[in-house]
């Protein structure tokens, strides 16, 4: 069932606020740059927000460009930088991290600031995980 990357965000900032995160502004439509930076004492996240939609194709696509943008926040001295997506994403990551295993490790390797994260918009919540994660099991 498609998630509009609007929901993620929305239920996302919701969860981060209730935690006691500072957020930034919700970007205007067209304007560039990290989509929610969360602040909490010493804690800062640059957040990447994408959707689910229908077609596999396109959520890789946007899985790949968030990726991408996540990564490039490091050139603006980003130490932790996520990817949210709708938690319907958890369905096909583990075997997408285990056909790509090698580039997958290697990937979490060069850049542990990464981590992903699956927002619930139906029950309001959201789970963190690490990049690692979701091959290590698999590799045991």
């Amino acid at each position: 069932m498609p998630v509009s990357n609007s929901d993620v965000e929305s239920c996302l900032r919701r969860c981060l606020e209730s935690e006691g995160f500072t957020l930034s502004p919700n970007r205007a439509f067209g304007e560039n740059g990290v989509d929610i930076l969360a602040r909490k004492e010493d804690q800062e996240y640059q957040i990447e927000v994408i959707g689910y939609k229908q077609a596999g194709p396109m959520r890789a696509k946007d899985f790949y460009e968030a990726f991408f943008k996540a990564v490039a926040r490091l050139d603006q001295g980003a130490k932790r930088c996520v990817i949210a997506q709708a938690s319907n994403a958890k369905v096909g990551l583990p075997a997408r991290a285990a056909q790509r295993k090698t580039a997958w490790l290697r990937i979490g390797e060069t850049f542990p600031e990464v981590e992903l994260w699956f927002v619930d918009t139906s029950a309001g919540t959201y789970e963190r995980t690490t990049w690692r994660q979701w091959v290590e099991p698999a590799s045991k």
